[in-house]
């Protein structure tokens, strides 16, 4: 009987492992130790490969690197445990060409129950049983995407809440100088009020901005503690010593997205689950019988075959087409948001050097009139408005330049880029 089924005409159900082994990539085991399931979907995989070859760009020893090292060695990885039990169902699936054993218990006309072990080998399926096999590593390489989507997900959730804290900072420190600056400035009006001098609206206009400074840096204070709290709650360790930012070279040709790749490895499986639904729809042969008795071929189906067996065959296929179709649909939707993020990226970083420039000229104007309010050629009030001007410029140039990492930390996300594949 096993003579029969790996004979030609079981060609559709026959063992998989010679195909493997051929493809195989012996760097991942010694020639005297025999690959694992595991190891050969790895080395048959496109996909898998795909992702094992990305690279992190976060520079290694930097800010970023500590700040990823630590949240991603808190993470409770529940995508792995999904890849885990895709692996296990793989396995399962490798094994389904062997014959399938099981009792059977019956109670005679005299009254005794006769037990049985029935045998049961298919020799031609229409490609269902390798159907499976191919459905089973195809669900492998889809969790596996989602196990790479899931990572780099996490890291950029744990770098953002880092460079907000960093942000905040920052301007905290931006606004602390500028308290200091503008205290003067109040203490100043409060000698020429009492004076008789100055009028006691100018001291108020004064006091509202120092207001509006020391409220800006109380925001920044929370926003950075929270920040780190946050990032502190999904990290092994303290992270409220790391300091600073690098640069993070990021563009859309360093890999494909990862929704394509995932577009990708669905369709895979989506065509393997047509072929076992196809090979449904129509009759087998297999060969079985009780161990020490009878043997015999058995023509099967799990449906019957009437008229509309043939709409049923076409609606299959073209779920084949729609998956292909799918990956096309992903491929344009990942290209726009990359044109998009490309986009986004220059014009925010134009505008932060722009705005550095802005800030640049706002300093020589404050030092201008900070020089003819000693020289008695302007007003308090003169200079504060200018200090006013000078310290929102520098804000909004901070604001940008944090903007433009985040931009680029969402483009490193789509490409699958915040960690190296073979760690995931």
């Amino acid at each position: 009987m096993l003579t029969g089924c790996m004979s030609d005409l079981g060609s559709d159900a026959r063992a998989p492992e010679t195909e493997a082994v051929a493809m195989l990539d012996t760097g991942d085991v010694t020639s005297s130790e025999k690959p694992t399931h595991e190891q050969k979907i790895n080395a048959q995989s496109d996909i898998i490969q795909g992702l094992i070859a990305r690279r992190s760009v976060l520079p290694e020893g930097g800010p970023y690197s500590r700040v990823a090292t630590a949240v991603l060695a808190a993470n409770s990885r529940t995508a792995e445990s999904e890849l885990r039990a895709a692996q296990l169902r793989s396995r399962a699936a490798s094994k389904n060409w062997l014959p399938s054993l099981g009792p059977t218990v019956s109670l005679t006309s005299l009254g005794s129950l006769v037990t049985n072990i029935v045998v049961e080998q298919v020799i031609f399926d229409n490609g269902r049983k390798k159907g499976e096999r191919e459905f089973a590593v195809a669900d492998v390489e889809v969790a596996a995407v989602a196990l790479a989507a899931d990572t780099n997900e996490r890291v950029r959730t744990g770098l953002e809440l880092y460079v907000s804290a960093v942000e905040a900072r920052e301007i905290y420190e931006l606004q602390s100088k500028a308290a200091k600056d503008v205290g003067h400035f109040e203490w100043v009006m409060e000698q020429r009020v009492e004076g008789g001098v100055s009028d006691s609206s100018d001291l108020n206009i004064v006091r509202q901005t120092m207001s509006e400074i020391r409220a800006s840096q109380s925001a920044a204070a929370e926003t950075a503690t929270t920040a780190i709290a946050e990032l502190n709650a999904m990290a092994i360790g303290d992270l409220s010593d790391v300091r600073g930012v690098s640069a993070l070279p990021v563009d859309a040709s360093l890999a494909q997205p990862l929704t394509v790749t995932q577009a990708e490895a669905e369709k895979i499986r989506a065509i393997a689950a047509a072929k076992v639904d196809r090979a449904e729809q129509l009759p087998g042969l297999s060969a079985g019988g009780n161990v020490g008795s009878s043997l015999g071929l058995i023509v099967s189906s799990d449906s019957l075959l009437n008229l509309g067996t043939g709409d049923q065959l076409k609606a299959i296929e073209a779920t084949k087409e729609a998956a292909g179709r799918q990956v096309a649909q992903a491929m344009e939707d990942a290209n726009r948001q990359l044109r998009r993020l490309e986009g986004d990226i220059a014009s925010t970083e134009r505008q932060a050097a722009e705005a550095a420039e802005l800030t640049a000229q706002a300093k020589k104007n404050l030092d201008l009139f900070q020089a003819q309010y000693d020289g008695g050629q302007r007003q308090v009030l003169d200079v504060v408005g200018v200090y006013e001007t000078f310290a929102n410029q520098q804000e909004a140039e901070v604001s940008l330049k944090y903007e433009a990492i985040r931009l680029r930390l969402a483009m490193a996300e789509l490409l699958g880029v915040l960690a190296d594949g073979s760690q995931i």
